[in-house]
C-alpha cells in the first residue's frame, strides 16, 4: 500500500491564533508534527496542508513538504482531500492510505501513526482513528478533549465533548478514551466522507467522525497509551513544552536544523 500523512494547519485559530508556528524548544509546533509523522514506519511521504504562506515558509525552511490549499475549509478533512488531489498530481501516482494528523499534536508518537495503518490489512476496515485513556477528572471535563465510546469490537459507539460514559469519577471499571488527533483513512473514504452533507450530531458536538456514525459506518478506534496533548489554548503550550523536555522521540530530529 502506498500511505501519504498530511497534517492540516492554518493560522487563524480562535482560540489561539498562530499556533502552528509557536516555538516549543527551539523548533515550531508544526516541525514537531512534521518530524514525527514522517518518522512513522509505513509512511512514504509526509506533507502540510494550509492555505497561509507564513506556514509554507516555515515547513520549506526545515526541509518540509508543503501544500497550499483553499482558505475556504473549515474541516480538516476537507483541507486534506483537496492536498491529497495536489499530492497525487505532483507526484504522479494514487495512495492507498491517507493518515491524517492534527499539526497541533506536537508530541503525537510515530508509533501511534503506523498502529493505523495495519488495521487496513483487514478489508473491512475504511476508517481508523487513535484513542488515547483518560488519566484525570479535569481531563475527563474538558471540553476540548472529544471522549469516545466503543463496542466490543472496538468500533466507535458515539464521540462526545461532553464526559463520556456518564458517571466515571465514581465508577472505577469504566475506562474513557478520548479521540487524538490521527485519523486514518482509505483513499475512497475521505473522498466519501467529503461528498456527505454535514450531519445533525456532527455539527451539535462539533465532532466530525459523528458524521460516518450517523450514516451507519463504522470507525475502528485503537487505544494508544502513549502520552499525547493537543494544545487548543496558550496555556497548554507551556505543558507541551514541559512535556517535550522528557519525550524520548525528541532526541532524533533536535538537531535537524
Amino acid at each position: 500500500m502506498k500511505i501519504v500523512s498530511i497534517i492540516p494547519a492554518r493560522m487563524g485559530s480562535s482560540r489561539f491564533p498562530g499556533k502552528p508556528l509557536a516555538d516549543i524548544l527551539g523548533q515550531s509546533m508544526i516541525e514537531h508534527c512534521f518530524h514525527r509523522a514522517n518518522s512513522a514506519a509505513g509512511v512514504d511521504l509526509t506533507y502540510v496542508a494550509t492555505c497561509d504562506e507564513e506556514i509554507v515558509n516555515c515547513v520549506e525552511s526545515f526541509g518540509g513538504n508543503a501544500v497550499m490549499t483553499s482558505s475556504l475549509h473549515d474541516r480538516a478533512t476537507t483541507r486534506s482531500s483537496e492536498a491529497l488531489e495536489i499530492i497525487e498530481k505532483t507526484h504522479g501516482c494514487r495512495f492507498d492510505i491517507v493518515v491524517m494528523v492534527q499539526g497541533d499534536e506536537p508530541l503525537i508518537a510515530p508509533e501511534a501513526i503506523s498502529q493505523t495503518i495495519q488495521h487496513f490489512e483487514s478489508e473491512d476496515v475504511d476508517i481508523v482513528n487513535i484513542m488515547s485513556p483518560i488519566f484525570s477528572e479535569s481531563q475527563f471535563n474538558d471540553k476540548n478533549n472529544v471522549k469516545v465510546v466503543i463496542d466490543a469490537s472496538s468500533n466507535a459507539l458515539y464521540f462526545s465533548r461532553e464526559p463520556i460514559p456518564h458517571n466515571w469519577v465514581n465508577a472505577k471499571d469504566i475506562n474513557p478514551f478520548m479521540q487524538t488527533g490521527i485519523i486514518a483513512f482509505r483513499r475512497q473514504s475521505l473522498i466519501n466522507f467529503n461528498k456527505m452533507e454535514e450531519s445533525y450530531l456532527e455539527r451539535l458536538e462539533s465532532v466530525d467522525m459523528n458524521r460516518v456514525l450517523e450514516a451507519g459506518m463504522k470507525i475502528k478506534m485503537v487505544a494508544s497509551d502513549t502520552a499525547t496533548l493537543g494544545v487548543d489554548i496558550p496555556a497548554e503550550l507551556e505543558l507541551a513544552r514541559d512535556m517535550m523536555l522528557t519525550d524520548t522521540f525528541f532526541n532524533n530530529y533536535r538537531d535537524s536544523n
